[in-house]
């Protein structure tokens, strides 16, 4: 009778609802206790070791299970003693082998590593390195070459009348020039700032241009003194006072150029079709005689002025040319002067492609004297490149099949055809096989 009331107590209990009581048949005591025990089961393991279907039958609907669901036996077991999937152990070498594999891996990315860093370090030297050459490029252009120059005046020059002439015109064109003691009284000199290879300052360079003041009475002492040189057989002796150390420093520094400026404030002499003063006891022979010695044997030019206004003029000319010189200098050292940057020098432009190659080998053949551009155009056609023209001339046994090589080729012209000839053939030899790079080719 207990058994009874306990089943009908669990059937009305709150945690069911009302259709199920209405719907659920009776149950025996076999089926309670076995319920009981399935329940108790259930909330002593945890919801997620419970079986998903189970899980959600208790969750719906627990009285709607079926008996042999509601049974121990036939929830899944998931110990963790169940047997696993058996495990294949590795032997010694394999376990060395993934090692060694694993080491040749990082050192593969190691090494990639380390070139990417080396790519992107020669990346940026190289970036640095256009920088400086587009900078010192810039630097060598003349407007910017003329702020680096400074005129370099002795002070005795400052004691000439008229001297203020030459450095109101510096000033009014934003020139830099100084006031220093110079080698030679009464010089001019100039120098420039060029920069270090190391640490990157500016450091000055004397430029080899000099220009020497001289008044009518020191020339004429000049004349003197060169005439009794050359009377003596070059003996350099009792020279002037300024020409004597002038000359000794001319013939230790060989690559200065000096240039002499007469002039003479009193304008009471008359001068002749030289530029030379007249009327001096001294003829224009005798002048012109010292004039070109001076000009052949020592490198010292000499110029007739009227005035300081004459003397300015002068100096602002050469500090001009002084300021074009690393350009030009810049411009004539290329190598092959027949391929130039542009068609505005008869050059040819070669593209990264290669095109404009063809035009430049043409270019060079033209090099030679009495050289047209149709035997040139005439060569290209029939050897491509220099490399086969040598190797063509490699093929030859003897020295004169070599030479001969081009002569029968046919130049085609407007008028009638003719050929290359022996004597372009044999030029066109000499000049890509010879050795001496003083070789007269014609």
């Amino acid at each position: 009778m207990s058994v009874s009331r306990r089943a009908d107590t669990w059937e009305i209990s709150e945690s069911e609802e009302d259709t199920d009581i209405e719907t659920k048949p009776q149950l025996n005591h076999d089926e309670i206790s076995q319920s009981t025990t399935v329940s108790s089961h259930c909330r002593d393991r945890p919801l997620r070791d419970q079986h998903p279907s189970s899980y959600l039958k208790r969750k719906t609907s627990p009285a709607t299970r079926s008996s042999s669901d509601r049974t121990p036996a036939s929830l899944p077991h998931h110990g963790s003693d169940a047997p696993g999937p058996a495990r294949k152990r590795r032997s010694r070498e394999e376990v060395e082998a993934d090692r060694e594999r694993a080491r040749e891996g990082r050192e593969v990315k190691e090494r990639q590593r380390a070139s990417r860093a080396q790519e992107k370090v020669e990346r940026r030297q190289e970036q640095q390195r256009r920088r400086e050459a587009a900078e010192n490029l810039r630097s060598l252009r003349p407007e910017n070459c003329l702020k680096s120059l400074t005129v370099c005046i002795d002070p005795a020059l400052l004691q000439h009348d008229g001297s203020d002439i030459l450095l109101d015109t510096l000033a009014a064109y934003e020139w830099r020039f100084s006031i220093e003691s110079q080698q030679h009284p009464h010089s001019i000199t100039w120098t420039r700032d060029v920069p270090q290879q190391e640490g990157g300052s500016l450091g000055l360079l004397e430029e080899n241009e000099t220009v020497l003041l001289l008044g009518q009475t020191d020339f004429l002492d000049m004349v003197i003194s060169v005439k009794k040189m050359l009377n003596s057989e070059g003996e350099e002796t009792g020279m002037g006072s300024f020409l004597s150390p002038l000359l000794e420093h001319l013939n230790r520094d060989a690559k200065k150029v000096v240039t002499l400026l007469v002039t003479e404030s009193q304008q009471d002499y008359r001068t002749d079709a030289f530029g030379a003063p007249s009327g001096l006891g001294i003829g224009s022979m005798d002048v012109e005689e010292v004039l070109v010695y001076l000009q052949l044997c020592k490198n010292i030019s000499v110029v007739f002025l009227e005035g300081w206004q004459d003397v300015t003029n002068h100096v602002c000319a050469v500090t001009k040319a002084l300021s074009k010189r690393p350009y030009k200098l810049l411009t004539e050292r290329t190598e092959l002067p027949f391929c130039v940057d542009g068609s505005w020098a008869s050059g040819v432009r070669v593209e990264r492609d290669g095109s404009g190659l063809i035009q430049v080998w043409s270019k060079q053949i033209q090099q030679l004297n009495r050289v047209s551009p149709g035997v040139a155009s005439t060569v290209t056609a029939a050897y491509s490149s220099p490399q086969l023209l040598l190797q063509a001339y490699q093929y030859l046994g003897s020295e004169e099949e070599r030479k001969g090589l081009l002569a029968g080729l046919i130049v085609k012209s407007e008028g009638k055809d003719r050929r290359v000839g022996p004597e372009v053939s044999a030029r066109v030899y000499r000049c890509f096989t010879a050795q001496n790079p003083q070789l007269v080719l014609d």
